[in-house]
Formats: structure tokens, C-alpha cells, sequence
């Protein structure tokens, strides 16, 4: 498994068995490869980083030296949870950056969505090679590569075009050489990482995680980016995950989330004129990322939803429902 092509020979992880044989083989491949030198991985949270943490914690423990760099567009308690699970659960060698206001300086008055993807993968690059420059004897970086990201690679070398730019920990500075790359799962689909990730003992929550982008509630907050209304879709997009989860729509659906664009509708509060934002459900599902359908949400739990949001959540004041599938729509809004 040290080469990027997945052998066809390869047998799909679908078992608690198969999981920790593939363990046991990455352990004696890491510790073979590390030896006695440190590693740095950039942990988000996701699935996959979470999974590589796991596994290198595993097998050289306080070797890792893993960074969680919070830019301030993380969905509600995410921070918290990375910090509670690693820091107090695994004993991760665990750095906590917040540099928000850093993101949200730079993406201020930013409405292009590329434009607002590539401040933040590059920002993100900045402050984590900003961390990285204060620790001494780090020889390998570790990142969460899976195969679907080296199957996109392989189009876009082969010129095709990929339909948004991706963020992830490449192009760091030439000061930041490290002896190699560590990629425990590069040859694993995201279904085999997840399969991986329980027989390693991460919390279920963790390992089910929704997709969530790089470029997190940045693409969510849709136009220029402001405090005000990140806070609301914040806010918004907590409540719509409590209520999915309490009605048993969290393992039923693969993706949701609320999305807020970038103007106001008339409404009434208190009995007063009240000018808030829309806060646009979308929720589907899909096997391969490449089409998606809506899932039909119980009328209602909508009106409750609706009612919730609407009720607690300062700026907003109108709900809607995204029933467009993938074609025409992409997954995202932005």
C-alpha cells in the first residue's frame, strides 16, 4: 500500500475484523516508516483527520503533534468536541488555535465563493504553518487523505476540470520541508474509513459525522460574510442538527444543513415590522457524492423546526426548504 493506485486485489473494509487487521498493518507501516521522529497532523475534526489522529496516536502516541486550528466558521460546539475527545479522551499531544478573527478579517466584503474558498485554504495554511514554525523535531506531516481525493487528483492532472477547489493542508512554505508524508487511509473510501474509525474507539457521533467542507459555514454564509449573520446560521444550523437527531433523521439522512444567503425579507415581530434573513433547509441523500435526492422531512417537524428557528434565532425570520436535486443543484449552495 505505498503507492497512490488501489490494488484491485484490495479487500473493502466492511467489518470490525478486516478494520483491525487493517490497523494492526498500518501501526507496524507507521512506526516502521516514523521510528522515533515526530509527526504533525492538522486535525479539523472530520472523519478522516480524526481517524488518522486515532490510528497515529495508536501506534506513536505522543509522537503526534496534532493542531486544530478553529477559523471561526466551525458549526456550533465543534471546537469543543475535538478538544473533549483528543485532549481529554485520547491524551493527544493537541494545540488549539483560535484564530478566528484572522478568517474573518480577511473574508470580510469577500462574496465571490472561490474567491472566499482560497482565502481560507490559504489562511489556513498561514496560521498552521505559523504553529509549525514554533515546534522543533518535526520530521513527517500525517494528513486525512482518502482515495477519492487522489481519484480527483488523477482527473485534474489528467485535465479535467473539478467542480470546486478543494482545501486541504498542500503548498506549505518552503521553510516547512518534512522528511515525508504520512497517509495511513489514502486507499480507503470515506464508508471503509468510518468502519476503521469505530473499531478504533472514536465516539459514533464523530465517525457519522456529516461531510462538512473545508471551508465550513464560510460557503454556508452565503455572499460577504458577516458576524451578525454567521452567528444566526450558526445558531439556525444547531437546532436543525438537535431536531434531525431527536426525530431519527440523523442516521436516515446523508446531508443537512442550513444555508443562509446574503438579504432580507419583510416580517413581523411583536406585533412590529421585523427585517430578517431566510434560513434555507437542504437535506439529502446519496451514495456517491456525484447525485443526490431530497429526503422527504415529516411536514411536521418542518413546522417545528421552523417555529424553533424562528423563535430563538435573532436575524432570522423566514424558514424555507431546498427541493432541487443533484443535477441540477450541487450538494452546496456555494
Amino acid at each position: 500500500m505505498l503507492n497512490n493506485k488501489r490494488p484491485d486485489s484490495m479487500e473493502r473494509i466492511t467489518t470490525p475484523a478486516l478494520a483491525n487487521a487493517f490497523i494492526a498493518e498500518q501501526i507496524e507501516s507507521i512506526q516502521k516508516q516514523v521510528g522515533d521522529k515526530k509527526v504533525l497532523l492538522a486535525l479539523s475534526g472530520g472523519v478522516d483527520s480524526s481517524v488518522v489522529a486515532a490510528l497515529l496516536i495508536k501506534a506513536i502516541g505522543k509522537q503526534l503533534v496534532c493542531v486544530h486550528v478553529n477559523h471561526g466558521l466551525m458549526r456550533k460546539d465543534e471546537s469543543e468536541n475535538v478538544i473533549k475527545v483528543f485532549r481529554e479522551g485520547l491524551d493527544a499531544n493537541l494545540i488549539y488555535v483560535d484564530a478566528t478573527d484572522r478568517f474573518l478579517d480577511l473574508l470580510a466584503g469577500v462574496s465571490d465563493p472561490e474567491k472566499k474558498r482560497k482565502i481560507i485554504g490559504a489562511e489556513f495554511i498561514n496560521v498552521f504553518a505559523d504553529e509549525a514554525r514554533k515546534l522543533e523535531g518535526i520530521s513527517f506531516l500525517a494528513q486525512g487523505t482518502i482515495y477519492p481525493d487522489i481519484l480527483e487528483s488523477i482527473k485534474q492532472a489528467e485535465g479535467k476540470k473539478a467542480v470546486k477547489s478543494h482545501h486541504n493542508v498542500g503548498g506549505l512554505p518552503e521553510d516547512l520541508q518534512f522528511e515525508g508524508l504520512v497517509e495511513p487511509v489514502k486507499l480507503l473510501f470515506k464508508d471503509e474509513v468510518r468502519v476503521v474509525g469505530e473499531a478504533l474507539g472514536l465516539p459514533h457521533a464523530m465517525v457519522y459525522r456529516q461531510p462538512f467542507p473545508g471551508p465550513g459555514l464560510g460557503v454556508r454564509c452565503l455572499g460577504a460574510i458577516t458576524r451578525d449573520r454567521l452567528h444566526a446560521l450558526r445558531e439556525a444550523d444547531a437546532i436543525l442538527r438537535e431536531e434531525f437527531d431527536k426525530n431519527g433523521l440523523a442516521g436516515k439522512v446523508w446531508q443537512y444543513f442550513i444555508a443562509v444567503p446574503d438579504f432580507k425579507s419583510v416580517g413581523v415581530r411583536d406585533g412590529k415590522r421585523y427585517e430578517g434573513w431566510p434560513a434555507i433547509i437542504r437535506a439529502v441523500n446519496t451514495t456517491d457524492a456525484m447525485s443526490a435526492t431530497i429526503e422527504e422531512i415529516p411536514y411536521a417537524l418542518l413546522h417545528h423546526i421552523t417555529n424553533r428557528i424562528t423563535a430563538e434565532v435573532e436575524g432570522i425570520n423566514r424558514v424555507l426548504l431546498d427541493l432541487t436535486p443533484k443535477p441540477v443543484g450541487t450538494i452546496e449552495w456555494e
